[in-house]
């Protein structure tokens, strides 16, 4: 891990519907890319291919490790429904020890 990256992030996805965000976070948790996604209903406006869009879509919250974001980059890149999703990567520079200790446990792949 680069010296300026966070041991920890969120990371923020969007899907077009319900079906498909629950199957990401579902697919996400059982690889222990994540420790927890949570799933919110938006109407998102935005340009694609030279035109303003609007669409309800899902955000997907997506609590990790930095050790765990490739992994979690490509699995995103890999199930995506869209031609380019949005993956954003929000560094924690802080926050509840028991709870980025958390993190690190559920996101172990050797468990």
């Amino acid at each position: 891990m680069e010296q300026n990256e966070s041991a920890y992030c969120m990371v923020i996805t969007t899907a077009p519907d319900r079906d498909e965000a629950e199957k990401l976070a579902q697919g996400i948790l059982e690889n222990r890319l994540a420790a927890c996604v949570q799933l919110s209903d938006i109407r998102s406006f935005f340009f694609w291919e030279g035109e303003i869009q609007n669409d309800d879509e899902v955000s997907l919250f997506i609590k990790t490790t930095g050790k765990r974001y490739p992994g979690l980059e490509s699995y995103i890149r890999d199930y995506h429904p869209y031609e380019v999703p949005e993956i954003v990567r929000l560094p924690i520079t802080g926050g509840l020890p028991e709870y980025l200790a958390w993190l690190d446990a559920t996101t172990d792949s050797d468990r």
